[in-house]
């Protein structure tokens, strides 16, 4: 008579914990998709922004650049207490706050209000939706780029998302604070679903939070890597083609081409409809190309098409360059940030810790070019977006696998 290894009680259990597990993960993926909401409505509405508060182009860098560096500031202290805590209790927390901020911006009546609002959104992300993805990445050690494509693909999703509802407000002609407001509203649905894991994960053994295997906090040690310190750089590199240049592109039509805020909505729409596709079509590709032959290629034709976008006169030629440049930058984040996790392996927290030193420098750079675009033009200021691409192709190791800590480089 045959024995079962497994009793039919342990294979439900294994069955009912699967499940479980796939639920959360896919709330977390919620999660990023819900902040990348934020990103796709502001991105689309910055123009009507910047006429409704009458903002220079050095505030509008002020306020991409100032909530970006407090959330920096804190995010290593939640790095710390995630490692030491409840993360949930933290994501909750910082959920909730991320749908107060949102009314805050949906109620500002000037500069000062919007900053603020803004100043408290950041860090509120950083414990919603950062720990997230450390949730998110502590699952497969061994799957990280693979993992932070499916993260980058919900993401897209969510700025597409956001940029619709942006383009459904401005062709109603209703106010781009009722963006803000949807956003909040979705939040709370997603804070309320995160608390009832949290309740069902109190009444079972095995909560459905991905586990971590438990590391020695070498943060010291972590500084002193030239392999961290490799990736964290090219992630600031790399974002220049993607949130920078995603902040600046919709005021780029408007106010160099001529465009209207709609025909601008439009482009930015396409821009994000086609990154969309590439991020979809990376899971696949990872599958059968090292993500760094990918990403070194992709860096490659980045650097001819930008400089072909900037150059062109015509509007329809721009706007195929501009699918083109969506296409080409996918997969840049995902593969970069799944390098930084697998050279500190089963840290996830640790990661959240080191990338807001980099991401404190980097916050200075839409400043940087608000200030410059008002003094130049912004035509001639998105040409220092090329240093991306460039860095790509300098910065890359020449083999494609992911490099330890513990290597003697």
């Amino acid at each position: 008579m045959a024995i079962s290894p497994i009793g039919d009680g342990d294979a439900r259990a294994v069955a009912l914990r699967s499940r479980r597990l796939r639920r959360f993960t896919l709330l977390l993926l919620a999660i990023e998709f819900i902040d990348e909401l934020v990103e796709g409505v502001q991105t689309v509405a910055l123009p009507l922004i910047q006429a409704d508060l009458h903002l220079s182009y050095a505030e509008i860098g002020l306020l991409l650049s100032l909530p970006g560096l407090i959330g920096n500031l804190v995010e290593p202290g939640l790095g710390i207490i995630a490692g030491l805590g409840d993360r949930h209790r933290l994501m909750l927390i910082g959920g909730g706050v991320f749908a107060f901020s949102l009314l805050l911006i949906a109620l500002s009546p000037n500069l000062g209000w919007l900053l603020g609002a803004a100043c408290l959104l950041n860090p509120a992300s950083g414990a919603f939706v950062s720990l997230a993805q450390t949730q998110l990445m502590d699952g497969e050690t061994h799957r990280h780029e693979h993992n932070m494509a499916r993260w980058a693909l919900a993401g897209s999703l969510g700025v597409l998302g956001g940029q619709l509802i942006a383009n459904l407000l401005l062709t109603a002609g209703l106010s781009w604070r009722i963006g803000f407001v949807t956003i909040a509203g979705v939040a709370v649905l997603g804070v309320m679903r995160l608390w009832q894991f949290r309740q069902e994960s109190c009444q079972v053994s095995e909560p459905p939070a991905i586990a971590q295997t438990a590391q020695p906090f070498t943060f010291f040690s972590v500084l002193q890597s030239w392999q961290v310190w490799r990736w964290l750089l090219l992630l600031e590199c790399s974002d220049l083609m993607l949130a920078v240049f995603g902040h600046f592109l919709a005021l780029y039509f408007v106010a160099s081409l001529g465009s209207s805020v709609t025909q601008a909505g439009l482009a930015v729409t396409i821009w994000t409809i086609v990154g969309l596709l590439g991020d979809f079509l990376l899971l696949p590709i990872l599958e059968k190309v090292p993500g760094l032959v990918y990403l070194r290629g992709s860096a490659a034709l980045m650097a001819i098409v930008f400089p072909a976008f900037l150059l062109v006169p015509a509007l329809p030629a721009k706007l195929i360059l501009l699918g083109m440049l969506g296409f080409l930058n996918s997969g840049w984040y995902s593969i970069l940030k799944g390098q930084l996790y697998s050279a500190l392996p089963e840290q996830s927290n640790l990661v959240l810790t080191v990338s807001s030193l980099t991401q404190m420098m980097g916050g200075c750079i839409p400043l940087a070019l608000g200030w410059l675009s008002d003094r130049y033009g912004l035509d001639l200021t998105l040409w220092l977006l090329l240093i991306g691409p460039l860095s790509l192709l300098m910065g890359l190791p020449r083999h494609s696998g992911g490099v330890l800590l513990s290597d003697p480089d």
